[in-house]
C-alpha cells in the first residue's frame, strides 16, 4: 500500500482505477463496507483501489472552532485502509484555495486529472466542491458525461442506528468503548508520548506511563481495561483518564499502568487499545484504600483480558 500527499508524486501505476473520496475518520464498519466495494470495482477495472482523503479535515480550515477531534491520526487511518485492501491513499493538503473549487473544478482536478479515474464508489450522502454544493446526483452527472462508472453504497446500520464517525465520537466521549468497538470492528486506539509525571503511581506500587501529545480523541473520564502496544509487544493495561482527586490534583491526565512491564518508557511513543470502562474516577480517603482499589482494577483487567 502506498501513501502520498502530493498528486505530482503519483506514478502511472496508480492511474485508471477505482476511486473513493472522503474523510474516513476512524475507518469504521461503514467505511469498510464502502472500501470492500471499492476493491471489487478496482479489480473489475484492472486498476488500483484509491482513497482520496483530506489533511487536515476541511472543517479545521473553514470553521476551526467546530472541527471534530479525530478518531484516528493519519498514519493509523492509512494503516487501517491498507488492511482493507486499498492500494493508494492520497492525503491531500487541505487549504482554502482547494476548498473553494467548484464541484466541476474539483471533479476535473481530483477525479479526471492526475488520477484518470475509471470508476468511483461513494456513499449516498457524498458532497463535494465549494460549500459542499456538489451532491451525489451532481457526481453522477459528471461521471456520466466523462464515461466514468459510479457505484453508490448505502449506509450501514448497527444497534439501531447508522454507523458514523460522529456517532462513534459521542460514544468515546461518553466512555462507552464496548459499543464503539462494535462499530469500529476493533478496540478504539490512541497514541501518545510518555512524559514525566509526579511518579505517585510508582510510589504506591503501580507505576504509570503518562501520555501527552495525543493526536486523537481521548475517552471520557474513568478507569478502563486495555492493551498497550510498544516495539512489537503487547501488555494488558489499566488506564486512568481524568484528574487525581485523592491527591487534590485537577490536571486531566491519561495514565497507563502496563501490567507486568518493567523498564523506562520516558520519551517513547505508545499505542493503547481501550477495551472497556470498569469504573469512574473516585476520591479515596487514604493511600491504602487507593492501593486496594488499584489492586482490584488490575485483577479485573487481567480477568477481562483472559476472556
Amino acid at each position: 500500500m502506498t501513501f502520498i500527499r502530493d498528486l505530482d508524486e503519483l506514478s502511472d501505476t496508480f492511474q485508471a482505477g477505482a476511486l473513493t473520496i472522503g474523510n474516513f475518520d476512524g475507518v469504521h464498519l461503514g467505511h469498510a463496507a464502502l472500501v470492500k466495494e471499492l476493491v471489487s470495482a478496482a479489480q473489475a477495472a484492472a486498476g488500483p483501489a484509491v482513497v482520496f482523503t483530506f489533511d487536515p479535515h476541511p472543517v479545521t480550515v473553514l470553521r476551526p472552532e467546530l472541527a471534530p477531534v479525530p478518531l484516528a491520526w493519519m498514519e493509523r487511518k492509512v494503516e487501517l485502509l491498507g488492511q482493507l485492501g486499498v492500494d493508494l491513499v492520497v492525503a491531500y493538503p487541505t487549504d482554502k484555495q482547494f476548498l473553494e473549487l467548484s464541484p466541476e473544478a474539483f471533479f476535473e482536478k481530483v477525479v479526471r486529472g492526475r488520477l484518470n479515474t475509471r470508476t468511483m464508489v461513494e456513499g449516498a450522502n457524498f458532497c463535494f466542491g465549494h460549500d459542499r454544493q456538489g451532491t451525489i446526483d451532481t457526481l453522477r452527472d459528471h461521471c456520466d458525461s466523462a464515461q466514468i462508472g459510479l457505484q453508490v453504497v448505502e449506509s450501514v446500520s448497527l444497534v439501531g442506528d447508522i454507523i458514523s464517525s460522529s456517532r462513534i465520537r459521542k460514544l468515546v466521549q461518553a466512555g462507552e468503548l464496548t459499543l464503539a468497538r462494535q462499530l469500529l470492528s476493533r478496540p478504539y486506539r490512541i497514541q501518545g508520548i510518555v512524559e514525566r509525571g509526579a511518579a505517585r503511581g510508582a510510589a504506591i506500587g503501580f507505576p504509570t506511563a503518562n501520555l501527552a501529545a495525543i493526536p486523537n480523541l481521548v475517552p471520557g473520564f474513568g478507569v478502563y481495561a486495555g492493551r498497550t502496544h510498544w516495539q512489537g509487544r503487547d501488555w494488558p493495561a489499566a488506564i486512568h483518564v481524568g484528574s487525581n482527586p485523592t491527591f487534590e490534583e485537577n490536571e486531566v491526565k491519561f495514565e497507563v499502568h502496563l501490567i507486568g512491564f518493567e523498564g523506562d518508557l520516558y520519551g517513547q511513543t505508545l499505542e493503547v487499545d481501550i477495551m472497556e470502562r470498569i469504573r469512574g474516577v473516585e476520591t479515596f480517603d487514604s493511600k491504602e484504600l487507593l492501593q486496594e482499589q488499584l489492586r482490584h482494577d488490575v485483577q479485573q483487567v487481567a480477568q477481562l483480558q483472559a476472556k
